[in-house]
């Protein structure tokens, strides 16, 4: 764990903290019944339910939550499978690299990772899909773009998932889908990429809440895009981002 994941860990506990104690007015019903949550790596613990795993994103689903993230990484063969680290160290006491493993030797030796095939077979259409795609090398572009086209061909972009990506760039992986259907996360450059997907016509922004302002949210919404705002960790802070009008919230439990 690097200085800086520490740091943000610390700040994002400190404001959650301070947020849970100011009174927020209770949103329309209108909205309340409305509201888009989003299960940032599915309802996991890391200890009984692993992150990114079947048995964390069935819990969304059954509980009729509206979406899910999740982030996907290439193996060896240029198989594209779910997992947020380069590694397995960190969630399954695996020093195993992901694209140092083909698909086969990979769920070999830790069952628990899906394919982003198996996501797409279980929960396509059931549940509001968010992907996040890792920024890693890239070994073959033509197949790579070739594969994740045909496993998102049974869905319609933006209806049922967005690609996440925290730089433009990594966008480049799905050219054939809309500008509605990409959504970049913002660190600390929120002005910067709110610029860009504003220029690119892309779904909108997504950032964290302290981050995202309600001008930001606003100048989105003007142009028919929508923000979305994470880690929310109270019930006054989810009533502050729908009275915010925030279309996406996401929660990290």
């Amino acid at each position: 764990m690097t200085i800086r994941y520490h740091f943000n860990k610390l700040l994002q506990l400190t404001v959650d903290g301070v947020f849970a104690g100011i009174p927020q007015p209770k949103p329309t019903i209108s909205d309340l019944l409305n509201c888009k949550i989003v299960s940032h790596r599915g309802e996991h613990d890391n200890k009984t339910v692993k992150e990114n795993t079947l048995a964390a994103f069935d819990q969304v689903l059954h509980q009729g939550i509206w979406g899910i993230e999740l982030d996907i990484r290439w193996t060896k063969d240029l198989q594209p499978v779910v997992i947020h680290d380069p590694d397995c160290r960190r969630v399954f006491g695996s020093a195993l690299k992901v694209n140092r493993a083909t698909l086969d030797e990979l769920q070999s030796k830790i069952p628990e990772i899906p394919s982003l095939d198996q996501i797409i077979q279980r929960y396509g259409k059931k549940i509001h899909l968010m992907i996040e795609i890792k920024e890693q090398e890239l070994v073959d572009t033509e197949y790579q773009q070739g594969r994740l086209k045909a496993l998102f061909s049974s869905l319609d972009p933006a209806t049922d998932f967005h690609i996440l990506a925290l730089a433009a760039d990594n966008f480049g992986m799905v050219d054939f889908l809309p500008g509605r259907a990409l959504l970049l996360v913002a660190e600390y450059n929120v002005r910067r990429l709110s610029e860009m997907a504003l220029a690119e016509s892309y779904a909108g922004i997504s950032g964290q809440y302290l981050l995202i302002s309600k001008n930001t949210i606003q100048k989105h919404g003007r142009r028919n895009q929508k923000t979305g705002t994470g880690f929310v960790g109270s019930r006054n802070c989810f009533y502050r981002e729908l009275n915010r009008g925030v279309e996406w919230i996401f929660t990290n439990h």
